[in-house]
């Protein structure tokens, strides 16, 4: 879709405001209250067990994001939510600069739920600011700015003192409420109604719960990261301080700027089987700086792989549903269920003294699980999003396992451009509403094509369709 000039300005605006204002917003987040660096060195500091508050902050973050749909189901609504909860995780932040109180606990509580509310809500602007097509290079820039910025903020606490990056933090949310008031309360520009109407009679839960349950597995390995890998390299904080999140860096650059026609489909997989790799280095390699390097770059490349693949699917799955702060809270929590689940696994495994092979067991595990699934969503995925870059070669795989160009040109010469395209949508067996959205047209347009179809071959139905490619191989093979 090609937008007047004014409105493309008025999109490229909003579009830097939102992933600046929110960029700013999640290096607050992932330096301080989600297991950041900000945070364990001012445990440090006051020598306080911070298990029990970590665990309740991941919690509280993952019902802020499951829950954030129930509450926010306007654009405007999700621009409140950022200024509020802005501003309330700059005065909860506060209590931090002296001893260890009630406060702390509450304020990391209240806090976590509001970030994860938060994340939901930039559902919106995604959706507004950035066409479909362009949504993963917006994600990769939310993540990249936003680790960078972290990086800054660890390095702070680390090199100049705890507080130093606590009130650099503060100052990030400060930013993100100045930016966020210059964002949009309304959209901007509007799909047509009839289309919006078109997406929104396919139900995507059968397929966003396959892809929540692929991530909680995948994730799992990241609690575990958190709780047993990074302790083991505590000692070197001079170089985790800033290496840690630049293999994540990298990935997530090189798989959000890779020209369009590149498929990334396998390099999942890859990625996947780094994470099996990463652990099992862990074991064998010592724990000094060579070995860091090779665990952390593997583990964290394949973790941006992994993570910009669910936030770009999720972000193609706004257009889907009227609630886009929902579509991405309920797929987002499953990433934070994850990271809950195997940092409680791996502080077990930590507190009752188990063998280094224990956790690399498991995480082997985790990727064989991962293994065997993708596959299978790839192809659940490809049936709604063929056109994702993540995709796109197994649903290119998928239609000449089921056409063989030549016998289908062969037989359908005789349809129009547009008949031809719906007749090789119903042969890889989609729906006629998911021919129409694919198509951009209602699903009652699709009948007419379907209708016109079947009377060109004199059938009356789907399976007549393939018996005469079938048939038609059958000539061929006889030739």
């Amino acid at each position: 879709m090609r937008f007047p000039d004014n409105s493309s300005n008025i999109l490229l605006s909003e579009r830097w405001l939102s992933v600046i204002a929110h960029s700013l917003f999640s290096s607050w987040m992932l330096s301080f209250i989600f297991e950041g660096e900000v945070f364990y060195s001012l445990m440090g500091i006051f020598d306080f067990d911070s298990h029990a508050m970590v665990f309740g902050g991941i919690a509280a973050v993952f019902l802020g994001l499951l829950l954030s749909g129930f509450f926010i189901k306007t654009k405007r609504g999700a621009k409140r939510t950022f200024l509020y909860s802005y501003l309330f995780c700059i005065v909860m932040s506060v209590p931090f600069f002296f001893p260890p109180s009630v406060l702390w606990t509450v304020g990391i509580i209240a806090g976590s739920f509001m970030s994860g509310s938060c994340v939901a809500a930039w559902g919106y602007y995604l959706k507004s600011s950035t066409p479909k097509i362009g949504r993963i290079k917006t994600v990769a820039d939310m993540l990249i700015l936003s680790n960078i910025l972290m990086i800054l903020l660890n390095m702070a606490a680390l090199w100049i003192s705890p507080h130093s990056g606590l009130a650099l933090s503060m100052i990030m949310l400060i930013l993100a409420f100045l930016f966020a008031l210059k964002l949009p309360g309304d959209n901007c520009i509007s799909s047509s109604a009839s289309f919006e109407r078109d997406k929104s009679r396919i139900s995507i839960a059968p397929l966003l719960a396959f892809l929540c349950l692929f991530i909680i597995v995948i994730t799992i390995n990241s609690g575990l990261m958190y709780q047993v890998v990074n302790p083991a390299f505590a000692h070197l904080k001079w170089l985790t301080s800033w290496y840690w999140a630049i293999p994540y860096i990298i990935a997530v650059f090189t798989m959000g700027y890779l020209p369009q026609k590149v498929n990334r489909a396998y390099i999942l997989y890859v990625a996947i089987a780094m994470i099996g790799i990463s652990f099992i280095s862990f074991m064998i390699l010592d724990h000094n700086i060579a070995g860091y390097i090779a665990v952390n770059t593997l583990m964290l490349g394949a973790f941006g792989v992994c993570d910009l693949f669910w936030w770009s699917i999720l972000g193609e799955m706004l257009d889907f549903n009227k609630n886009p702060a929902a579509i991405l809270g309920i797929g987002l929590s499953a990433n934070v269920l994850g990271i809950l689940l195997g940092g409680l696994i791996g502080n077990a495994i930590v507190s009752v003294g188990k063998q280094s092979a224990d956790p690399v067991l498991l995480a082997l595990a985790v990727v064989c699980v991962a293994l065997a699934l993708l596959p299978f969503l790839h192809r659940y995925l490809s049936s709604l999003l063929r056109d994702h870059t993540y995709l796109r070669i197994f649903s290119e795989i998928s239609a000449q396992e089921q056409i063989r160009q030549p016998d289908y040109d062969a037989v359908f010469e005789s349809l129009s451009e547009r008949e031809n395209q719906v007749a090789s949508r119903l042969l890889q067996g989609k729906t006629y509403r998911i021919i129409a959205v694919e198509l951009y047209i209602s699903e009652n347009t699709v009948k007419y094509y379907v209708k016109n179809i079947y009377s060109k071959f004199k059938i009356q139905s789907r399976g007549e369709l393939v018996n005469i490619i079938l048939e038609k191989r059958g000539i061929g093979i006889g030739k």
